[in-house]
């Protein structure tokens, strides 16, 4: 017996339309079967090869009830594995219990581990360092206390210590603290203050006291231990060179405390390193790499939920350690977005993530981190509305062209824009110009930079944390769009099925492919229950994936020297018309000063091509790459890791 004939794909496609005809038609007589005949035709027409040619193509990706973390923070490793960060994960509970969580994906494998975390990295800093190792620098020391949960007033007391003779004083966790008016506080934790100094002005001796920072809570509950002047307190039933003073103690909110501990992450081990502490605690700051490879922190909350007031500090990768860089005092708000430039200045676009004041520090500016100059930019539209905005240096990166994305007022504002303007740093006065805007309003929107210069944006949502906006119960976007430099405009492209706005990510992968985790909704769907953390794993396929066999990048050196030339393999070298080094993710709070996309220039040559590296430290900074090669088609090879040096 003969085996039945494959039917062609024309007759399959029509057994499908006929099937779905016959599912519309039993629809009307059940009305059950319309949201599956509905689900059953928008699954034949997201997968079919025409649809995925436009617009790409999203799945879902399977995560083994073990990893499923709340993914905080994420970077792309020079392994080719994703680093999947939560920490604590905005969970309280995890906190207290000292249950820390990381995670490394490897998209060749599909496969997961687990990583030992050692402290709570939730909501710190983090960069790539010239060697490959991800540098991640503060975190939580301390969760938020809302003011309905606090029933003893609190404060931050100041230890003063003025004598020089008798070396540091110690005072465990509980000592007593007495105000003018008889009210005890304790003491939330240890603390060593140290002894005064003696100084010499001229023919004058002088004392300096020596002075540390403590919470204390009110012994007695409730509102009569409350001060809200400045005040001195006798600390431990002390007198005369010991004492203490506080500017207020209330039952206000108490905010996250930020904590100091720093490590390397190294892709070959797999494990944290314990490299020197921060000068500051820090919780939300931004960490961004300088030309000469030594890393500049700014911002970021204090160990007592304070905005740290303009106290940055650099990390010298060669001795592990941290020293205050006072000459470069700057305050910006919380995350803030800065890319490094060509000529080694840094851009603030004016995104941040939120804490700071309302006024200081958000205007976009170029900040020369040689002599701490800043001069402001002009022409944003709503700058008023830069909180939770994401910003991106377009590709290729010798354009030196930011463009900056939605955004929303200060605060837990439900207003946001759909707002987009671009400006050029090379002009003698750079200021932000109009740009296309986004489909809709948008907070939290991710961009990611793709091989064909094109800017993936997906995910965020219209209101704050997903809530409500404009009458919905919750705003997430589904839609997904791709901005072309070139032509100035957004192009549709398949829509998520995932909602993703606070604490999501988005990073490109080696093989072209975009992976997308996290979100911390404020509600669920109904907008009347607490949300809970979006733990699925989405990734999107763009349409050059399904545009023919792509370019093959068969060979090619392990590094390559800052305007070197570098043979790299491919079987049709002609077909080659361009080649990007693209600089991997480390990215958190849709902050990611790391992602960028380089121009090597590309001759043809037999078996492959030769490609030119830009010099510059500041165009190209020294570390590690991805290589991809563009053919005629606008189809982008996979990825070839190369270091820069």
């Amino acid at each position: 017996m003969k085996p039945r004939p494959r039917p062609t794909l024309a007759r399959r496609l029509a057994s499908g339309l006929v099937a779905l005809a016959v599912l519309g038609v039993v629809a009307v007589v059940n009305r059950p079967m319309v949201a599956a005949g509905s689900e059953a035709f928008h699954e034949f027409s997201i997968n079919r090869q025409s649809y995925k040619e436009r617009y790409g193509h999203w799945a879902r990706l399977p995560v083994p009830p073990e990893f499923r973390v709340n993914a905080i923070h994420a970077a792309l490793l020079n392994t080719g594995k994703v680093l999947i960060i939560a920490g604590s994960g905005n969970n309280r509970e995890a906190f207290q219990a000292g249950t820390f969580r990381t995670i490394l994906f490897d998209p060749a494998t599909d496969t997961f581990t687990d990583v030992p975390t050692p402290t709570d990295v939730f909501c710190a800093g983090h960069t790539f360092l010239p060697n490959g190792n991800l540098l991640i620098a503060g975190g939580t020391k301390s969760y938020e206390v809302l003011e309905t949960d606090i029933k003893h007033a609190a404060g931050v007391l100041k230890i003063k210590n003025e004598s020089p003779d008798h070396g540091p004083r110690f005072f465990p966790k509980g000592t007593r603290v007495t105000s003018p008016t008889g009210y005890v506080y304790l003491t939330r934790a240890d603390v060593t203050v140290p002894a005064a100094t003696k100084m010499q002005h001229g023919r004058q001796w002088m004392v300096h006291a020596g002075q540390a920072e403590v919470w204390v809570d009110a012994e007695l509950a409730g509102n009569a231990p409350i001060v809200r002047r400045p005040a001195q307190y006798r600390v431990a039933d002390l007198s005369g060179d010991v004492y203490g003073l506080a500017d207020k103690i209330t039952r206000e909110k108490q905010e996250y405390g930020g904590d100091k501990t720093s490590y390397e992450f190294d892709p070959r081990t797999e494990r944290y390193v314990r490299v020197g502490d921060l000068v500051k605690h820090r919780w939300y700051p931004t960490l961004t790499e300088l030309p000469g490879g030594n890393v500049l922190a700014v911002s970021g909350l204090d160990e007592f939920g304070r905005i740290l007031p303009g106290d940055n500090e650099k990390y010298d990768p060669a001795t592990r350690r941290w020293t205050a860089a006072p000459e470069l005092k700057r305050v910006f708000p919380t995350y803030p977005s800065l890319h490094l430039m060509a000529d080694g200045r840094l851009f603030y676009s004016g995104s941040n993530s939120g804490y700071g004041s309302d006024t200081v520090g958000r205007t976009p500016g170029i900040w020369n981190v040689r002599t701490n100059r800043f001069s402001d930019v002009a022409g944003l539209r709503q700058p008023q509305m830069t909180e939770t905005s994401s910003s991106v240096l377009l590709a290729p990166a010798q354009k030196q062209k930011v463009m900056i994305l939605g955004g929303g007022e200060v605060g837990e504002s439900p207003v946001s824009t759909a707002r987009t303007d671009v400006i050029d740093l090379t002009q003698n006065r750079p200021r932000y110009r109009p740009g296309p805007d986004l489909p809709a309003p948008a907070r939290y929107l991710s961009t990611v930079l793709l091989p064909d210069d094109s800017v993936l944006t997906t995910g965020g949502s219209s209101g704050y944390r997903g809530g409500a906006y404009q009458g919905r119960a919750r705003s997430d976007l589904f839609n997904a769009q791709l901005y072309r430099p070139t032509t100035n405009r957004f192009e549709r492209l398949a829509d998520s099925t995932v909602g993703r706005n606070y604490h999501s990510e988005a990073i490109l992968l080696p093989d072209g492919r975009v992976i997308t985790m996290g979100s911390d909704p404020l509600y669920d769907r109904t907008g009347r229950n607490p949300g809970t953390f979006e733990q699925r794993v989405e990734v999107f396929s763009p349409p050059y994936l399904f545009r023919g066999a792509r370019p093959a990048l068969t060979s090619g050196p392990a590094s390559i020297s800052r305007g070197g030339k570098a043979f790299f393999g491919t079987p049709s070298p002609r077909r080659i018309v361009g080649a990007r080094l693209m600089r991997p993710s480390a990215v958190t709070h849709v902050t990611d000063v790391d992602q960028r996309s380089v121009a090597a220039s590309v001759a043809a040559a037999p078996g492959g091509v030769t490609l030119t590296v830009p010099s510059g430290r500041g165009l190209v900074p020294s570390g590690w790459y991805m290589v991809f090669l563009v053919d005629d088609r606008g189809v982008p090879s996979a990825g070839r890791w190369v270091k820069v040096r």
